[in-house]
């Protein structure tokens, strides 16, 4: 055993010099776990953001008053007051996302209790600033006319409404999930993709030749640029995290990334395993490419990163719990979004664990049999 890990560490070593020497491949490292979480949580928003909005104020009431001044940035832009007859001509030229068409007589029917409709017009070719920001304009409608009817004393004509207490993000910043979502994406597309290309990189450069003539198993070989590696991946997540995330987008990371990165490594453990088992398929960089990438799709579409689980159907459930990358979506979200400890997540680990321990041992038998072929 101790001579099994001596030729680990000295095969690690290589590997790291390996890649310290590739500035292309290190640089590309550096960039996915900065600039590039940088870039895609800044650069989506699911959050409305400066939404152009006009009223047409048919009323000219006191609470038609409130209800414009309502819409406050940085959600909304100042409303615009509008003609009715220039509602089409406005929408057909995408001037407003949102037009508010308020009717006449609307404050003396609400005092009335005559519950009278007031119509929204919603430019959706903006579909997710028009979803959700359809849902923030009747919230202010329904806030200031309840503030309203509560000022003149007539609190039994507010209807029963529903209060959502929002937990772990009670902004609802798309900010929060982007940025650690793109960490989790770029630790799976990079600990496959370094490890099938050192396994590649070996074959194509002649020098598996030279680790064949010297007294090493294969077994050692795998092991030895999973943890190298891996090893890569896991200081660019921490570093990510606390620089990147933390840091510079202003992101809390509510749970303990120690543990978090202990999880991340178990993962690295599995979905390297997976990236030699590819690399035994292809034969080429290009090959491996053409392979590995929609792999890595499937398992981030597929992960509950996306598209939440409970959205899939049935059997899709079923059949994505044989993916490591849904596993350590629910665990990585469990620590970082609401404070997980070990007690909670402790059954994500054991699956990535077992899940790892299969795909290594597949990877190990058809590598063993890609050496056995270049001998």
């Amino acid at each position: 055993m101790a001579g099994w890990l001596s030729n680990v560490f000295r095969l690690g070593l290589k590997e790291l010099a390996s890649l310290a020497a590739d500035t292309v491949l290190a640089a590309f490292i550096v960039y996915s776990f900065s600039f590039a979480v940088f870039s895609q949580a800044t650069g989506i928003k699911t959050e409305v953001a400066n939404a152009p909005v006009a009223i047409v104020d048919s009323d000219h009431s006191l609470l038609s008053t409130r209800i414009r001044d309502g819409f406050l940035q940085p959600y909304f832009r100042r409303p615009a007051l509008i003609d009715r007859s220039g509602i089409d001509d406005v929408m057909d030229r995408g001037v407003y996302t949102f037009v508010l068409d308020i009717p006449p007589r609307f404050e003396a029917d609400v005092l009335l209790g005559r519950h009278p409709s007031v119509q929204l017009n919603v430019d959706a070719t903006a579909m997710t600033q028009a979803g959700v920001g359809g849902a923030y304009v009747e919230s202010i409608v329904q806030q200031e006319t309840r503030d309203y009817l509560h000022t003149h004393g007539v609190d039994d004509q507010i209807p029963l409404t529903a209060v959502a207490r929002t937990f772990f993000n009670p902004n609802l910043e798309g900010l929060r999930f982007e940025a650690i979502m793109a960490v989790l994406q770029n630790i799976t597309m990079l600990s496959m993709l370094l490890v099938g290309a050192a396994v590649i990189r070996e074959r194509e450069h002649g020098t598996i030749e030279h680790l064949l003539v010297m007294p090493v198993r294969p077994s050692e070989i795998a092991a030895a640029k999973i943890l190298a590696n891996g090893l890569a991946i896991l200081v660019a997540t921490g570093l990510s995290l606390l620089i990147v995330v933390e840091h510079l987008l202003h992101v809390p990371i509510q749970g303990s990334i120690f543990l978090f990165l202990g999880g991340t490594a178990v993962y690295l453990f599995a979905i390297a395993s997976l990236g030699i088992l590819l690399a035994t398929i292809a034969n080429t960089m290009p090959q491996f490419a053409l392979l590995a990438m929609p792999v890595f799709l499937v398992l981030n579409m597929l992960s509950g990163g996306v598209t939440p689980l409970e959205s899939m159907p049935e059997p899709l459930q079923l059949a994505v719990q044989a993916s490591p990358a849904m596993h350590f979506v629910k665990f990585a979200q469990s620590v970082l979004y609401r404070g997980a400890g070990a007690d909670v997540v402790w059954p994500q680990i054991a699956v990535l664990s077992l899940l790892g321990t299969v795909f290594l041992a597949i990877a190990l038998s058809r590598f063993r049999a890609m050496l056995a072929r270049v001998q």
